[in-house]
């Protein structure tokens, strides 16, 4: 039940701030908003102001907002969507993209404040403050030393042969120079239970190297001054943007080339058993999630694909090179279908999500009832 609560939470987060951006640019550009929604049909209540109807409604996935002649009516009336200039119009559908790029950023910009756990390089601002420095394995190679001895991905290399270390690049030399001779590993698991293992490097077939088989990296607790942590949010927001665009690419491959849903691929339930895992893992991981679903949020929405914003963007364009608009029944039809595809899309991915969290999800279903 908490997992479930916390997905609306989220999902709710991101879609109101996604409408609140539809909803301010409107009003801005002198469009009439009849109803700005807090949740989907049916209605529980609403207030009335200023001729917008503000409503909450049963079903709390989300909202919208609704603008006068945003369907191509009311052309004659001046406080009408589809009577304003192009540049006004655009300005309004691309206001909820921007808005989640926006939540992102001060997302992170809090987690920076606050703290935010990742690896440790060299690279880092003179300004970060550094915590809870640790070394830790991120990958084992199957069948080495290691593997064979018991070490798995996520374990915390308190000491070798007595010596603690928080960089990476000593205690890398020190593997590279004496392994052959056996080292002394203590290491503590995600439980915090500590195991010492006496490792002797060997050829590995693998990896095509001589070693004991281990990949791990610096990692700590990074937090930055008040203007230093907004730079540092905004730089991340830029970052994780472009790895979610080259990953998006690589998934719309899969699915034009292969005709294949990639492995990669979640919906909501997939979103929402993660949601719950991270969850456990700590506010402060949460946040990075929820920053990191608000660019996929907004980077979807931008797509220039039917019944998205980037889509109504699109026929924009098309209006500004055509010098007349799209006929509005036939605009209407081409967006009726693209959402029809994406709700194709939403099924088949989320057939795919029952199939890969099948047991958290009867285990969450056991848990309501």
């Amino acid at each position: 039940m908490g997992t479930l609560l916390l997905f609306i939470i989220v999902l709710s987060l991101l879609v109101f701030v996604h409408e609140l951006g539809h909803f301010l640019m409107a009003k801005k550009m002198g469009m009439r908003v009849d109803e700005f929604g807090f949740g989907f049909p049916p209605r529980l209540f609403a207030i009335r102001k200023n001729g917008t109807d503000y409503s909450i409604n049963w079903i709390p996935l989300g909202g919208f907002v609704k603008i006068k002649g945003e369907s191509g009516d009311h052309k004659g009336d001046k406080d009408s969507f589809a009577s304003k200039k192009s540049w006004q119009r655009f300005v309004v559908l691309i206001a909820g993209v921007v808005m989640n790029f926006f939540l992102a950023a001060v997302l992170l910009s809090v987690g920076f404040m606050i703290g935010l756990p990742g690896m440790i390089s060299e690279d880092l601002p003179a300004s970060a403050r550094i915590s809870d420095q640790a070394i830790r394995v991120m990958q084992v190679v199957e069948g080495s030393p290691a593997a064979l001895a018991g070490v798995v991905a996520g374990d915390e290399i308190l000491s070798v042969d007595g010596q603690v270390f928080t960089e990476d690049a000593p205690l890398r030399e020190l593997i590279q120079t004496s392994a052959a001779d056996g080292l002394s590993i203590v290491v503590e698991n995600e439980e915090g239970v500590a195991r010492t293992y006496e490792l002797t490097s060997e050829y590995l077939e693998e990896a095509e190297a001589t070693g004991i088989g281990l990949w791990f990296v610096a990692t700590g607790t990074v937090s930055y001054p008040f203007f230093h942590a907004i730079l540092q949010g905004v730089a991340a927001t830029g970052t994780v943007t472009w790895e979610v665009l080259s990953a998006f690419g690589g998934l719309v491959r899969d699915l034009v080339v292969s005709q294949e849903v990639s492995v990669d691929l979640s919906g909501p339930v997939g979103i929402a058993v993660m949601t719950g895992e991270v969850a456990a893992l700590g506010f402060i991981y949460l946040l990075q999630f929820t920053a990191i679903l608000s660019i996929n949020l907004g980077i979807i929405n931008a797509l220039p694909f039917p019944a998205l914003d980037g889509g109504r963007i699109l026929f924009l364009i098309i209006e500004k090179l055509r010098g007349k608009p799209v006929n509005g029944k036939t605009e209407a039809v081409v967006h009726n279908v693209g959402f029809m595809f994406l709700m194709g899309l939403v099924v088949l991915v989320t057939y795919k999500d029952f199939v890969t969290f099948g047991d958290e999800i009867l285990g969450a279903i056991k848990g309501i009832l």
